[in-house]
């Protein structure tokens, strides 16, 4: 039985859900069709790479993955099938098949299917679907494509030195938790044991402390944490961090290390 995600810009109050739904189920009855997402905003792709990427693990290899964020498909973003840890991504080259596989090795084709329809505003039923089922009945990749390079978009890195790590905020939650691109494995390598300071708002607020859980703290402290993602995580306890502090995705995260 196949299993086949959705994640959308969509929303659920228009008919492209269901109509998605509709014709995959059309195609293949027994299908368990799963939805990571609807509620991405509007083209923001690097939002629905880090959901899907933190997200299409959890599945069973052979998964596939619709991606219907921005799916107009142009000569710079070509319609395309990735083939990565055993996962295959269906959606459209703007860049959000480099942000999910970021380094991994990967197979990929650019879709030679001709859609079922002669409109192209809506890919996502009447292509990407029509590939999905190919898919799911084992056809290969040299049978939906032709041998396809993805474009290459690299997600912003941390600069750091000996005594410090500056990063930005790349997610926020829907609890607006503050995610960044700090990994848990870069901030230990600077601090080698030394005390730190996490400063936000160009120094306004301050965290010197990292925490397991959010409940270490009092309702609505300020804590930071690395979360099941990887990486430092800034949040406010039964508080919304982003609003209440101001700080949105791209802004700077600062941490300084010390010796006592």
């Amino acid at each position: 039985m196949a299993i086949i995600t959705l994640t959308s810009d969509w929303g659920l109050s228009d008919y492209y859900v269901p109509a998605v739904k509709g014709a995959l189920y059309s195609a293949l009855p027994d299908a368990n069709v799963v939805d990571i997402t609807h509620n991405i905003d509007s083209f923001d792709i690097r939002s629905a790479a880090f959901i899907v990427k933190n997200s299409y693990r959890h599945f069973p290899e052979g998964t596939i993955h619709i991606l219907a964020i921005e799916t107009e498909e142009s000569l710079n973003n070509p319609h395309a099938v990735v083939k990565v840890n055993g996962h295959y991504f269906v959606g459209t080259d703007n860049d959000i098949f480099s942000l999910i596989v970021e380094g991994d090795d990967y197979e990929a084709v650019m879709i030679d299917v001709v859609q079922d329809t002669d409109f192209f505003t809506f890919s996502t039923r009447d292509r990407f679907v029509k590939v999905a089922v190919m898919l799911s009945q084992g056809k290969t990749l040299s049978e939906i494509g032709s041998p396809y390079t993805i474009k290459e978009k690299i997600a912003f890195q941390p600069a750091f030195d000996s005594n410090s790590i500056h990063g930005i905020v790349i997610f926020v939650d829907a609890y607006e938790n503050l995610v960044t691109n700090i990994t848990k494995s870069l901030f230990e390598k600077v601090r080698a044991g030394r005390n730190f300071s996490i400063k936000l708002c160009c120094g306004l607020y301050s965290i010197n402390k990292i925490r397991k859980s959010y409940k270490e703290v009092q309702e609505p402290d300020l804590l930071a944490l690395f979360g099941t993602h990887g990486f430092l995580e800034i949040a406010l306890n039964h508080g919304k961090a982003s609003s209440l502090l101001g700080i949105e995705r791209d802004s700077a995260i600062d941490i300084y290390f010390y010796d006592e």
